[in-house]
């Protein structure tokens, strides 16, 4: 066996988060590709991304951290900035399209939406 039971975990952890981020944006793929309509697509498309790069990358900052003891800001960055922005681009993107006219999918139970739009544009 090489190494010490320490360095053993933190490969094992650095590999769980690369595995989870592969997964999840592996099966947003699926999901872009797969799903109905405009909106459920665009909800596996952010949630995937957001999960899956962020997972990625923060494998990639513990393994500089650990095996090689650097502390990339830019990974940092790249992180916060992932969490923050897709989430909120995909619900910009999907209100835009709602707005536009864009249907949903027909076995959807209901259109909660529909109210809040047409008591806003009142």
């Amino acid at each position: 066996m090489s190494g010490t039971w320490i360095e053993i975990v933190w490969d094992l952890i650095i590999m769980v988060f690369l595995l989870a981020g592969t997964f999840f944006i592996i099966s947003c793929s699926i999901g872009i590709i797969r799903f109905p309509d405009v909106y459920t697509r665009l909800h596996a498309a952010t949630k995937g991304a957001t999960l899956g790069v962020s997972g990625i990358m923060i494998g990639a900052f513990l393994f500089l951290y650990i095996e090689h003891g650097m502390i990339s800001g830019k990974l940092i960055l790249g992180i916060i900035f992932v969490l923050l922005t897709a989430p909120v681009s995909g619900h910009m993107i999907s209100r835009a399209a709602y707005r536009s006219g864009v249907q949903l999918w027909d076995h959807s139970i209901k259109d909660d939406y529909k109210n809040v739009v047409e008591s806003d544009d009142k």
